[in-house]
């Protein structure tokens, strides 16, 4: 489970969250601007310090403000993808993907690279690939590291939609082939509908509702989502 309990105060926002999602398939993360993704996002990939509550995931603890527990980012096995992936532009995209990982040529290396369709752009620089290519190429290295869970802050939104929906296809088989559990961020409704097994929509930095996503049925079977209680 990934268990979020969150009292954070910045400026005049506020955001209260108090959930426990399944670590399985993709789970959505939508909101108007402003309504608490970005912090929500932060607070968990371990980049912001909530002012109160606990993170866990997979009965791991990562942050618990009672206890004084806060896991640098590095130690969290959290991959995080941005909107603009970056990636090292003087390295070929095998040399971008071997970078920090511990798996090169392991059967998981090749799944990845196949699910995300790298295999003909190994050889090839960053600056030579299209804007859906460099936008795998960061999932990919993202994933070699084998993380517990993946974010995924808009990956997608600066392609058109032809490769926007390509992009997307690839992001779900490599979901599957992977199950390592991701959470994804977007402002587009249809986006996070197609893609995700369930949407968590945020309203003003409170949970507004938990939905079932299109993927729903397709991927793993979601547990019930429940409140979370920090140890004392």
């Amino acid at each position: 489970m990934i268990d979020l309990r969150l009292n954070h105060r910045q400026g005049d926002f506020h955001l209260k969250v108090n959930l426990s999602l399944p670590a399985v398939g993709i789970t959505g993360l939508i909101g108007r601007s402003g309504s608490g993704k970005s912090t929500l996002f932060s607070c968990l990939a371990g980049h912001l310090k909530p002012r109160q509550g606990c993170i866990s995931l997979s009965g791991r603890p990562l942050f618990n403000s009672t206890l004084g527990l806060n896991v640098p980012p590095a130690q969290r096995r959290i991959g995080v993808v941005f909107q603009d992936g970056l990636l090292f532009p003087h390295m070929s995209v095998e040399r971008n993907l071997a970078y920090g990982s511990q798996n090169r040529g392991t059967v998981f290396w090749h799944e990845v690279i196949e699910a995300l369709d790298l295999t003909h752009l190994l050889n090839a620089r960053p600056l030579r690939l299209s804007g859906g290519e460099r936008q795998r190429v960061a999932i990919a290295r993202s994933l070699m590291a084998e993380p517990e869970l993946l974010l995924l802050d808009e990956p997608v939104s600066a392609l058109d939609p032809a490769l926007k929906a390509r992009t997307l296809d690839l992001i779900a088989k490599v979901q599957r082939q992977t199950q390592i559990p991701m959470i994804y961020i977007s402002h587009a409704p249809e986006e996070i509908r197609r893609l995700c097994h369930q949407v968590v929509t945020l309203q003003n930095g409170q949970v507004r509702s938990v939905t079932e996503g299109e993927a729903h049925g397709v991927g793993p079977t979601l547990a019930a989502v429940g409140k979370v209680t920090c140890a004392r």
